[in-house]
């Protein structure tokens, strides 16, 4: 854009007159005729002297009175040596740029030849100041604003501009500036502009421009395709004519909208990162692999793959050229095969790799080069293939390596720890490389990883063995409840014919204690076992864990702080109460025996809804609805050779006398039988954290009987003294004789006929004696030729409305499984004292 001078506005300041410099000649002449003159006037005479010098000091008076008046009034001025600097002053005036310096009020005080060319100004006189030169442009007046700000508040601004030519004539590319002149306060009170043309450069850069834009245009639509992704494994450029192929959209690629492992099949894209880092070099691979579309195809293709890295080994983002290789599978029968073969050996699970006799590794194909990966970050596993393999196991690899390379078969396959941080598996397998000699290589490698199989047979190897423990303490448990209920049943008697003041009683009463302590500990294995009778109802957790609280605290001591937390609107659950209390208290006490020192106990519940639950890696739990049980302490943690054994029944790490090694295998056994699962996240010397996952109860609406028949419930009476006796014939199967001898006796002894039977096959003889006239039978679920089940179902064939009560020290629905759907029987579980007997009898005889 042209200007024009506005004459409207009042004459702009004009350029700064050069100085003139002193002279010291004329200063010393001037003060030479003044003595002079002086002395002059002396020789004539003191008296007549007198008028001449006072009115030459008058004069001098006078002259160096008005000197004063016009410094003050700023038309005489002390010259400025810097400024009269005859090698700086040029090097303003002459500057390519134009340079203008503008006072407080916005007048210019001083500008250069250039400035003036620049702003269309004929003289120093017609100089105006930017924001005058540029009024009204449009497209100039935004960036001049900004730059006048700057000047007012002394900081620094620059702005590039067009000017627009005016008839017809190019614009121009303008590059403004200002900064205050200095840091001083009369110095930032002066603003200097500088203006430069810049036409030319943006000439140069729309030039530049252009080219890459025609060079971008031709590779765009060449006829192959072409890609180029950084370290980070993001494609920062894709051609056209390669986004084409893909089916993907130009707009998405070099925004971070895809990455190598999107376009690139399987594992292809671990060959592209598997390329050995070389400090300061450019290396070129060709790879033959699959890239897929958008559509979930793929197609076969070949990479030239240019890789340079830096000083520091860093890779910088590839070159890398694609060739389609989907025509060659339908013109060229060989090269098809190739593509064929080249797909094979890369979408094979399997890691193949060749190598030389000291295992350096020739070739390998994509699954190989993930699996290196994998192993070591810093690439070293690409060039050794031993390097992958841990030092206790790499002898057996070189050893199949060296038969290979002899030419020897049937090389044994190599079952190998893997390097790395985790512990990995895999299985090499070793074949000669059949043909000519060739020293490069010398076998070939296979290797399948076998760390999945591997923990699957350690979990299978595990459950069996949990499995199997737990029929031996079941079958133990089971064996020692009859000793115990026959132990439990005499006391009873001898209590009974013993009053507490005989010297005896404290002996008999000691009995009963150790009975019961035994029946403790058979308790606890039945629950290793999952084989215990459960009374399972509905809990709400929050009031379960409040109920316990105070018997949390005295457990752990006034040295391990205790929390509780809840999470808002927790789901019920449908446990045995006493039990779910068992394993809280297990749990707190094994974590107070872990902090001997004090510590904090943690017990957290949250939900844990399906999807959630789909996230976890704990393995064999499936996916549902779940509510979560935490107990977390900050104790000594348990070892990592130890943690799979804490489960199973009399394992402890604690000393002689100070536990039975049942506690935790409890807890395992009552959450399996409630349907649970329990796993532990523990660190040596970070804590364990026990996570118990019990299944959400679903609320259905049961129908109470009571309200089903529209009865009002009567007002409880006072409870009075059981009458536990009674009248009927009971039939009692029990193989053990001694248990069998002494349940008869207290049935007798409370007024009922019983007939004894040894196993199913006696009772049946003895019903058959009575043709069906038995008001109850009381049998064993465990016994030799006719075990309860089937002696209940035989003897529903003879009378339907047979009452039968079975004991047994296994839980109820270890058997209930084996009898037809909806029949009717009582339990009574081992070891039981002879009230608990005669009390069963009683209710089960009772008329309903």
């Amino acid at each position: 854009m042209t200007t024009e001078p506005d004459n409207d506005l009042p004459p702009p300041p004009v350029h700064e007159p050069a100085r003139r410099s002193g002279s010291i000649v004329l200063v010393l002449l001037v003060a030479g005729a003044i003595v002079a003159a002086a002395v002059a006037f002396m020789t004539l005479g003191r008296v007549q002297a007198q008028p001449y010098i006072l009115g030459l000091l008058a004069l001098l008076a006078m002259v160096g009175l008005f000197n004063l008046f016009a410094f003050a009034a700023g038309i005489i001025r002390f010259a400025d040596r810097i400024a009269d600097d005859p090698i700086m002053r040029p090097i303003a005036d002459h500057a390519f740029d134009g340079l203008a310096v503008t006072d407080s009020r916005g007048h210019v005080v001083y500008s250069n030849a250039a400035y003036l060319a620049l702003t269309g100004a004929a003289t120093p006189q017609e100089a105006r100041p930017v924001e005058r030169v540029f009024i009204g442009n449009p497209d100039v007046s935004e960036a001049v604003f900004r730059l006048l700000k700057a000047a007012r508040e002394g900081k620094r601004q620059q702005e590039e501009v067009r000017v627009a030519g005016s008839e017809g004539a190019h614009g121009r590319w303008l590059r403004m500036r200002v900064r205050p002149l200095g840091q001083s306060k009369r110095e930032a009170k002066y603003a200097v502009w500088t203006i430069a043309d810049i036409t030319r450069d943006r000439e140069r850069q729309e030039d530049v421009f252009q080219e890459l834009q025609h060079a971008i245009e031709y590779l765009d639509h060449a006829p192959c395709g072409f890609f180029s992704v950084n370290a980070a494994g993001n494609l920062v450029y894709v051609n056209a004519t390669l986004a084409n192929w893909l089916d993907h959209d130009l707009a998405e690629i070099g925004n971070g909208g895809l990455k190598l492992t999107d376009v690139v099949s399987g594992d292809g894209a671990s060959l592209l990162t598997s390329i050995v880092p070389a400090p300061g070099e450019v290396k070129t691979e060709v790879f033959d692999i699959d890239l897929r579309m958008r559509s979930g195809k793929t197609m076969p293709v070949r990479l030239y793959h240019k890789l340079a890295f830096g000083a520091d080994g860093v890779p910088g983002p590839s070159r890398t050229l694609v060739i389609s290789r989907a025509r060659d599978e339908r013109l060229d029968p060989q090269r098809a095969a190739e593509v064929r073969f080249m797909r094979f050996f890369d979408h094979t699970p399997m890691a193949i790799a060749t190598v030389d006799k000291s295992g350096a590794v020739v070739r390998a194909n994509a699954r190989f080069a993930k699996l290196a990966q994998s192993l070591d970050d810093n690439g070293a596993v690409s060039k050794s293939i031993l390097a992958s393999v841990n030092d206790r196991d790499r002898g057996r690899l070189i050893a199949a390596i060296n038969q290979a390379a002899e030419g020897h078969g049937d090389i044994a396959p190599v079952e190998a720890m893997l390097e790395g941080n985790r512990e990995r598996w895999g299985q090499f397998f070793v074949t000669a490389v059949e043909g000519e000699e060739n020293d490069s290589e010398a076998a070939i490698v296979y290797m399948l990883e076998t760390t999945e199989r591997r923990r699957l047979e350690s979990q299978i190897n595990q459950a069996q063995k949990m499995d199997t423990v737990g029929q031996l303490a079941g079958g133990i448990a089971h064996d020692f409840n009859n000793v115990l209920s026959a132990i439990m049943m005499a006391n009873d008697f001898l209590l009974n014919a013993h009053k507490p003041t005989d010297p005896s009683f404290q002996d008999i009463m000691q009995i009963k204690q150790n009975a019961t302590r035994a029946a403790t500990l058979v308790r606890q294995l039945l629950a290793f076992s999952r084989k215990q009778t459960l009374r399972p109802q509905v809990l709400d957790l929050r009031e379960a864990l409040s109920d316990i609280d105070r018997l949390l605290k005295r457990l752990i001591g006034e040295k391990v702080a205790l929390e509780i937390q809840h999470a808002r609107d927790l789901w019920s659950v449908k446990a045995d109460l006493s039990q779910f209390e068992q394993v809280i208290v297990n749990l707190a006490v094994n974590a107070r025996d872990a902090m001997p020192e004090g510590g904090k106990l943690t017990v957290r519940t949250v939900n844990v809804s399906t999807p959630e639950s789909e996230k976890l890696s704990y393995k064999g739990m499936p996916a549902a609805d779940y509510v979560r049980i935490d107990v977390t302490d900050t104790g000594t943690g348990i070892p990592a050779d130890i943690v799979d054994k804490i489960f199973e029944p009399f394992f402890s790490t604690k000393e002689v006398g100070k536990g039975t090694g049942l506690g935790l295998s409890t807890v395992y056994g009552i959450v399996k039988q409630t349907g649970g699962f329990v796993y532990v996240d523990s660190e040596e010397g970070q804590g364990t954290s026990f996570r118990i996952f019990l299944p959400r109860h679903h609320a259905e609406a049961e129908v109470q009987p009571d309200a089903a028949n529209g009865a009002a419930k009567e007002p409880a009476e006072p409870k009075r003294a059981a009458d536990l006796t009674g009248q009927g014939t009971i039939l009692l199967v029990e193989d053990e004789e001694g248990l069998r001898s002494l349940n008869a006796r207290g049935l007798r002894s409370r007024g009922y006929s019983v007939i004894e039977a040894s196993n199913g096959v006696e009772a049946m003889e003895a019903l058959d004696e009575k043709n069906g006239a038995v008001d109850l039978v009381v049998s064993d679920v465990v016994m030799p030729e006719m075990d309860g089940p089937t002696l209940l179902r035989e003897m529903r064939t003879r009378n339907p409305n047979l009452k039968i009560i079975f004991v047994s020290g296994y839980a109820e629905d270890a058997f209930e499984k084996s009898l037809p759907e909806n029949e009717q029987f009582a339990f009574l579980a081992k070891p039981f004292a002879l009230s608990a007997l005669v009390e069963k009898v009683k209710q089960t005889m009772a008329p309903g």
